[in-house]
């Protein structure tokens, strides 16, 4: 071999170094990052912003009775939100899976067997996201970028396996009670008179709650006239380049 051929193949050696380098370089600047208050990891519960903005969100674990009724409404108002699914939702209602998608809603990761995430592994965290991860991308082609941990339970262990598979963990700092079944008034006044309900809230209701269905157009027209713009989740959260208080409110710190 002469001296020029292996020039070449020096340089092009070189080249697919730098390559690699910055493909790695692009997928580890791409991984969510969650922040660390007092020594624990926390998942995004609300976003500071001064844009009058919030979200709606369904948790789907169990039946699929009102989904059709909650999109024909969501359609009415044109108003886009976030469902989180677990495994067997999805496994067990495929068409509604694809509707929410082609209706242009978020699809969440809710897990594949709705267990207490912080009582099991960082292997199992991740099996129990990925499963669900991969049903939903056979379906809808659509790569989930959102996680909810069932019960709201979470640790340092769960956030870092989330992370690790492109997914930010997001809680709610706006919950309606839905699941009480105390009424469709109920929710309303919950939703709509809540503590915390401002801009950048995240509010949680659930797809198989008995009066969601009853509550949903009172709510969406109640923030409406609050001066309220509803989105999805993934439209008002932020990706990179944020802090997060003790409450697990994300900010960009403009200094």
């Amino acid at each position: 071999m002469n001296r020029h051929s292996l020039q070449n193949i020096s340089t092009l050696a070189l080249c697919l170094l730098l390559i690699i380098a910055g493909i790695g370089a692009f997928q580890k600047k791409n991984i969510p990052a969650s922040a660390t208050i007092n020594s624990k990891k926390l998942p995004i519960y609300c976003v500071q912003t001064e844009s009058p903005k919030v979200a709606i969100s369904f948790d789907a674990a169990w039946g699929n009775e009102d989904t059709a009724d909650l999109l024909s409404i969501l359609d009415k108002y044109q108003v886009k939100t976030t469902f989180f699914m677990t495994g067997g939702w999805v496994e067990s209602y495929p068409d509604d899976v694809k509707a929410i998608a082609e209706a242009g809603h978020d699809l969440g990761n809710h897990s594949e067997n709705h267990k207490q995430m912080s009582q099991i592994s960082s292997a199992e965290c991740r099996e129990e996201i990925q499963k669900v991860h991969d049903k939903v991308k056979a379906l809808t082609g659509k790569d989930m970028t959102l996680f909810r941990p069932p019960y709201g339970d979470y640790n340092d262990t769960l956030i870092d396996a989330a992370n690790e598979l492109g997914y930010h963990v997001i809680q709610w700092d706006v919950d309606s009670l839905d699941w009480k079944d105390y009424g469709a008034d109920s929710i309303v006044s919950k939703v709509l008179n809540h503590e915390h309900l401002g801009n950048g809230s995240i509010i949680l209701m659930h797809n198989g709650a008995k009066y969601t269905k009853d509550a949903l157009s009172s709510v969406i027209l109640g923030l409406q006239e609050k001066g309220f713009e509803i989105v999805p989740v993934s439209q008002l959260i932020y990706k990179q380049d944020y802090e997060m208080d003790h409450e697990g409110r994300q900010f960009v710190n403009e200094n």
